[in-house]
């Protein structure tokens, strides 16, 4: 093998998540780096996508759409907003020397255009949290922006792979559902909540706890929800394999359950967590794209509905393919102290899914 390969082969080692499995031993996922600087590319087929991002112009928007700007399987990159600034933000990204081309789309009466013949759309759109804020507090405003969107889809690109990013997603994605079932489009399959944030903080939170120099040889599949108690890191599951006490394992959920809340502080209410949450949808992003194109083993944890648990929305490992999420895992084996856990969080979780689908209805 030559030197050049050599460091390609290197890079993707370290640039490759390490991830759990399912009973097929199935990796899930791939590093924002692999694809951002190409090296995922390197021997596969080249796959061709059209990709929207609904609330470009935000905080989470503007640099999520930089990354998928930089995926060599998007061929074209669609951003909306109802801020006008969004064309500037599309000009901005066009000047980027990668394959996608930008367009840009303002207002209500220019949605349409900007999602008919999408691949997969991501929905980051609504307001950011602020201090004191909980997700739920966010109902009010996102609810609203979320159905409005999801009507577009369901009109423009009813067979569209859709990423919900909007807070808070143990409800947008249940009002996402009602939406695409009224008009008569619903396919579980395609309609996903983004939790990876949740696994990338899991994973850098354990890294550091036990001394890996690199977080991305960690795994830490996370489930449930995707706010506060309802996010429930696997710690038993960590790979490579670790131990935790029950004081750590105690203080490692708690740090991962309230991750958001952690950012949203430290910004002192200039923000929130608006780029690990855009590298987080980037990446889930790609592993959905990465099964549109026919790869196989594709696994990633998301917001789904599924039979797993007793709620009927559940984040989970799922198997990403062809048609969208092929396959729903379940949470496997567990501690006590998950099980209790799990136990506790569900009545919160129903109740937030139980929002959301009377708001539709």
């Amino acid at each position: 093998m030559s030197s050049a390969g050599r460091r390609v082969r290197g890079l993707l080692g370290h640039v490759a998540p390490t991830s759990g499995a399912d009973d097929d031993g199935a990796p899930d996922g791939v590093g924002v780096l692999d694809w951002f600087f190409g090296v995922a590319a390197i021997g596969s087929r080249r796959s061709s996508f059209v990709v929207a991002v609904l609330g470009a112009a935000g905080g989470i928007g503007q640099p999520l759409a930089a990354f998928v700007k930089a995926n060599a399987r998007v061929r074209e990159l669609r951003l909306y907003d109802v801020a006008p600034v969004v064309r500037g933000v599309g000009v901005d990204l066009s000047h980027i020397n990668t394959r996608a081309k930008v367009r840009a789309y303002v207002g209500d009466a220019e949605l349409d255009a900007c999602l008919r013949g999408c691949d997969l759309v991501v929905v980051p759109a609504g307001v950011p949290r602020k201090p004191g804020m909980s997700r739920d507090d966010l109902f009010g405003v996102n609810a609203g922006i979320v159905r409005t969107l999801c009507e577009a889809i369901a009109r423009s690109c009813p067979n569209a792979l859709v990423n919900i990013i909007s807070n808070p997603v143990n409800s947008t994605v249940p009002i996402a559902a009602e939406v695409f079932k009224r008009s008569g489009c619903y396919d579980a399959r395609k309609l996903m909540g983004v939790t990876h944030l949740d696994v990338m903080r899991a994973r850098t939170f354990v890294a550091e706890a036990k001394g890996f120099d690199d977080p991305t040889i960690v795994d830490v599949p996370v489930i449930g929800g995707h706010a506060g108690a309802t996010i429930l890191p696997l710690l038993s599951q960590t790979t490579p394999r670790c131990a935790f006490t029950d004081e750590e394992a105690a203080a490692l959920t708690r740090r991962i359950q309230n991750g958001g809340t952690e950012v949203v502080e430290a910004k002192g209410g200039a923000g929130s967590a608006t780029l690990s949450m855009a590298a987080a949808a980037a990446e889930f992003a790609d592993a959905c794209l990465r099964g549109l194109s026919g790869e196989s083993g594709i696994w990633a944890c998301a917001y789904v509905e599924s039979s797993v648990a007793s709620a009927p929305f559940f984040a989970t490992k799922v198997l990403l393919g062809k048609h969208g999420v092929e396959r729903v895992s379940g949470p496997g084996a567990m501690s006590p102290f998950e099980k209790r856990a799990m136990e506790n969080m569900l009545p919160e979780l129903q109740a937030s899914i139980n929002k959301g689908i009377n708001f539709v209805g």
